[in-house]
């Protein structure tokens, strides 16, 4: 998909629903972005509603992560990246490539250790979403 053609929504500046759903996303809190996302994600109609599912999501999986669910886990990671995968590199702001680069790091790591090693994910592997020309 390109910005311009297949997504002009991705030229536009980041809502401030998304702005304040990736702030709590990075601080960690995981369930909360989940909140503020699927308020957005709801009121959206146009398909850049999938951005914001799939930010949602990948948040979502961090949030089983901590509560050791594997399963939760590895879904959330795979189904918030589908949604991710259909946007450019950048879109409204947002690193669309790092953050789809590093939940991949984070699934496959989750993968290798297994329902039963969970306990010993290391957290520095959790993505941050960045923004792109913008301060946070």
């Amino acid at each position: 998909m390109t910005p311009n053609r297949d997504c002009p929504p991705c030229l536009e500046p980041p809502p401030a629903l998304l702005l304040e759903g990736i702030a709590q996303f990075n601080r960690g809190e995981f369930f909360e972005q989940h909140e503020t996302l699927e308020t957005l994600w709801r009121a959206e109609r146009r398909e850049v509603r999938r951005l914001y599912q799939g930010i949602l999501q990948i948040g979502v999986a961090f949030h089983h992560l901590g509560r050791l669910n594997h399963h939760g886990t590895v879904s959330m990671l795979r189904r918030g990246s589908t949604h991710l995968r259909r946007f450019p590199p950048v879109c409204q702001g947002v690193n669309v490539a790092a953050l789809l680069a590093a939940a991949d790091r984070a699934l496959t790591e989750v993968e290798r250790l297994g329902p039963e090693g969970l306990g010993g994910f290391d957290w520095r592997l959790a993505p941050r979403v960045e923004l792109v020309g913008r301060r946070e």
